[in-house]
Formats: C-alpha cells, sequence, structure tokens
C-alpha cells in the first residue's frame, strides 16, 4: 500500500481554502474514486488524469486508487486538482520522488496529451500559498496573472512532463517573472474629447476628487455618457494592494486581467436588462456580481429608469458598507463592492423636457411618474444631481476642453489632501469625522437649516451635502468650508426639488 499527499487550493468567494489531495493505492479490482465533495467537472478528472500519464508513458497503476479532497465538507469545483491528483499517483507509485511534494502547491487542468491548461481563480491561489511559505506549480498561460504578485514563488510549465521533471531534479523550472512592465500608462478616452459642458466637467471632477456618486441628467446625444466613460481617466492609478483586489475578483470571475492596464481603475456599464444577481452576485456557487468587478472603480448605470426597481434597490446597502454578502444554505461569501456610482437618465419619458426646441409634450404626471421608478432612498444615497444641457452648433465647433491629464494631476493632489487628513476620501467619512472636518459657520448653518427646510432634506442628505463642500474646499486648498462651497454643494441636488 502507498500514500502520497499533495497540496493545492479550492474557490471560495475571494478565498483559496487548502485541500489536501491524498492519494492512496490498494490491492484490490482497478477504480479510481475521488471522495470529499467533487462537483461533476472534478469526478470527471479521472478520466482525464489516465489519458494524461499513458500519453506521457507513464505506468497508471491498475489497482484501487482512493483521491481524497480534504476537507470533505468543502465543495470542489472545476479542473484545477487534475495536476495534484496526477502527481498524487506519480508519487504514490514511486515514479517521481514525494519526499519534496510538501514545499509545493499546485493547479492546473490536463489535456489528454498532458498538456497544462489555465484555471480560473489563480491570484487569490498564488496570494494563500505567498502567506503560507510555498512554492506554486501552475500553467504557463497562468503565468501574466500570477506573477502580479511580486514576493510569490511562481513555477510555470506547458507540460505534465516539465512539472515531473522539475520534481525529480532532472530538468528544474526557474521562477517565473512578470513579461511586462505594468507600470505605464495605457491609453483611456480622454476628456478633452468632450466640447462645451463646464458645469458637467466642473461635476465629474469634484465627484472625481472626493469619490462622490453622480445622477446626470438630460435630453439624448448631450455627451451623458461620454461624460462617464472619461471619469477612469481622470482617476488616480490603484495602488498595488487595490490593484490585487480588482485583478482577483476578475480571476476568480473568469476574467482576464491585463498586466499592462491591471493598475487601471475598472469600469463597469451593465445594460439596463441585467438582473439583481448580475448586479450584485450569485448562484449556487456565489460569484461576484457587476458591484464587485467594478470595486475600486466605477460603476456606469445608463437609463437608470429603465432598470427593474428591484434591482436598483439591491445597490443600497452596498453603498453604505463596500460590500455585498452571498448568502446561501450551506455556505456564504463575501465580496467587497466599493464603487464609485455614476448614472444617466433623461429628465422625462420623451427626453426632451426643457429642450428649446419646445418638442416635449409629457405632462407633469407622466414626468413625475417616470422619475418615481427611481425610489427616493436610492436617489437619497447619490450626492449630486447634474443637468446636462443640450450643446448649441457653436459649442459643438468650439475648441477642445482640459485633457484627463491635467484634471488627473488636480484630482490626486485633491485626493492627497483628504488622505493627510483623515486617510480616506470624503465620500467615505463617518458621521464623528464629518463633525470634526465639516464645520460651518453660524451664518453658513442657517443656510443650510433653511434649504433642508424649503427642500425637505433628510439627514443623509444632509450629512452628503457636507461631504461634497469639503471636496469643494480641498479643491480649492481651503481650511474651512465657505459660503460659496456650501452653495455649489446644494446646487448639485436637482432632483430634490420639486417640479415646476
Amino acid at each position: 500500500m502507498s500514500l502520497a499527499v499533495v497540496y493545492s487550493r479550492a474557490r471560495l468567494g475571494m478565498d483559496a481554502p487548502l485541500v489536501t489531495v491524498e492519494v492512496h493505492i490498494s490491492n484490490g479490482l482497478p477504480s479510481l474514486s475521488i471522495v470529499g465533495l467533487p462537483e461533476t467537472a472534478v469526478k470527471e478528472s479521472k478520466d482525464r488524469v489516465r489519458g494524461a500519464l499513458m500519453n506521457c508513458n507513464f505506468e497508471f497503476p491498475m489497482r484501487r486508487i482512493t483521491v481524497n479532497l480534504a476537507p470533505a465538507d468543502l465543495p470542489k469545483e472545476g479542473g484545477r486538482f487534475d495536476l495534484p491528483i496526477a502527481l498524487g499517483i506519480l508519487a504514490a507509485t514511486r515514479q517521481i520522488p514525494g519526499n519534496e511534494l510538501n514545499r509545493y502547491e499546485c493547479a492546473g487542468e490536463l489535456a489528454l496529451s498532458g498538456e497544462l491548461r489555465p484555471v480560473q481563480g489563480i491570484l487569490p491561489m498564488v496570494l494563500q500559498t505567498m502567506h503560507a511559505g510555498r512554492t506554486l506549480l501552475i500553467p504557463v498561460d497562468n503565468t501574466a496573472e500570477a506573477t502580479l504578485v511580486k514576493a510569490s514563488r511562481v513555477l510555470a510549465g506547458g507540460h505534465l512532463l516539465e512539472m515531473t521533471a522539475h520534481l525529480a531534479g532532472t530538468q528544474p523550472l526557474d521562477l517565473a517573472q512578470a513579461a511586462i512592465d505594468s507600470s505605464g500608462n495605457p491609453h483611456t478616452p480622454d476628456l478633452a474629447d468632450v466640447r462645451g459642458q463646464q458645469h458637467a466637467r466642473r461635476a465629474l471632477e469634484i465627484a472625481a476628487s472626493g469619490g462622490h456618486s453622480l445622477l446626470m441628467l438630460g435630453p439624448p446625444g448631450t455627451g451623458k455618457s461620454l461624460l462617464a466613460n472619461r471619469l477612469p481617466g481622470i482617476l488616480p492609478p490603484m495602488d498595488e494592494a487595490e490593484a490585487l483586489e480588482s485583478a482577483a475578483l476578475r480571476s476568480i470571475s473568469g476574467l482576464p486581467v491585463d498586466p499592462a492596464r491591471w493598475r487601471i481603475r475598472p469600469f463597469r456599464a451593465p445594460h439596463h436588462t441585467a438582473s439583481a444577481v448580475a448586479l450584485v452576485g450569485g448562484g449556487s456557487n456565489p460569484r461576484p456580481g457587476e458591484i464587485s468587478l467594478a470595486h475600486n472603480g466605477v460603476l456606469f448605470l445608463d437609463e437608470l429608469p429603465e432598470f427593474d426597481r428591484r434591482v436598483l434597490e439591491v445597490l443600497r446597502e452596498p453603498l453604505e458598507t463596500g460590500c455585498i454578502m452571498i448568502s446561501r444554505a450551506a455556505r456564504q461569501a463575501e465580496f467587497p463592492a466599493r464603487f464609485q456610482l455614476i448614472a444617466a437618465m433623461n429628465p422625462c419619458p420623451c427626453g426632451y423636457l426643457g429642450d428649446p426646441s419646445g418638442r416635449c409634450r409629457c405632462s407633469s404626471e407622466q414626468i413625475q411618474k417616470y422619475r418615481n421608478r427611481i425610489s427616493g432612498p436610492l436617489l437619497d444615497r447619490i450626492d449630486m444631481h447634474v443637468e446636462i444641457p443640450r450643446l448649441s452648433f457653436d459649442e459643438m465647433q468650439g475648441m477642445k476642453g482640459e485633457c484627463s491629464a491635467d484634471v488627473r494631476e488636480r484630482v490626486t493632489q485633491t485626493r492627497d489632501i483628504q488622505l493627510q487628513h483623515n486617510n480616506k476620501l470624503n465620500s467615505l467619512l463617518t458621521h464623528q469625522e464629518i463633525d470634526d472636518v465639516c464645520g460651518l459657520r453660524k451664518t453658513d448653518q442657517l443656510l443650510l437649516q433653511q434649504a433642508m427646510e424649503k427642500l425637505q432634506l433628510s439627514a443623509r442628505a444632509y450629512h452628503r451635502i457636507l461631504k461634497l463642500a469639503r471636496t469643494i474646499a480641498d479643491m480649492d486648498e481651503t481650511a474651512y468650508i465657505k459660503t460659496h462651497h456650501l452653495t455649489e454643494a446644494l446646487n448639485y441636488r436637482k432632483l430634490d426639488r420639486p417640479l415646476l
């Protein structure tokens, strides 16, 4: 009887729990059984492993083989356990030395020829393996993603024979190196493409400076989507910790991670037919949704009233907490969701309310019904409501505006001020921190009181106005909020005012 132990990792939300692959070979009728809560793809690995070993001229033992994936109550899925199972069988039959296997962890799907195919969710596995102090064996196609973690020890191979030759000591593999320098500044859409709309450009810069949510209201073709698509270009690049977290979310979702663009903040724009599960995540084995894929970046919801109301309501909690907990009967998974919400909508059902042409024929009841598709509690959580008017011909033919690089420099400076004072952006300030850094003079307190009474603002709107005013003051590099900072912040609450 022979026993071999190989280490691998499963996929559970953002985590990569350790899985011990135990291979036991004993006398009996030839068979290969896999236990430990494997799903269909894992059960089918016995056929892939058998074919790969035989085609690589290894001996496949004609005895009773039992593969245990421990812990037994943790669900196992995908083809990532092909490589550890194959190495376990080879070590148990003494075809490769097994005394060094405890120094390694491995994952990879096997082709029948023995070639290694990439697996999903490799980045969380790299991080956990690094913390465990082991070296990771992976398919070569996962190298670019795995080497984003600078301190990791990763060995990559394209074939089972390369892995066995390394373990046997005949042909050692070199530590994988990042192939692309990710410190460059890849092209993003430039804010200079936006003609006119100075008020909207100012609002976009304020939103970027403080991480505030923004709703743009205007007729079709006024540049709402154009502005939203250029927001990532004026945001500072992510630091390494943020970039790794965002890349890990893409990795476990099966999306490619481009090393040349991994520090650019994500921009997600789901269609208005998206379901609640697509937006927040879910499934029997929970996967991240659009709000998590937009973590540390921008979530753009175009045609906001066209989204199902129940879908929009699921945004309320993550907008406040910055995370989403997906609960199932057997397990829970928590995903980060600290995104910047940017939304766009028409002012009325036909889209032309307030247009100088006078083509709008919508009644006030129709307009109110259209706007009521967005609930008050959700609207209350959006910091800025900005009107985007139709451009005149002269404005469309005018000179280009300021480029993204110049605006990004100012945004970065403003964010640095906030991080020095509060160690966080103004949009994330707590109530106690608001009291400490958003103090008003008595005359300004009276002004805000009158605005709250007239517009019937909630306590949440009150705090968001103060945080917005604090950001505008930081852009002016002033220590205190002044009257014009407060009035500008109040002017960005357009939808809090009743229809005239």
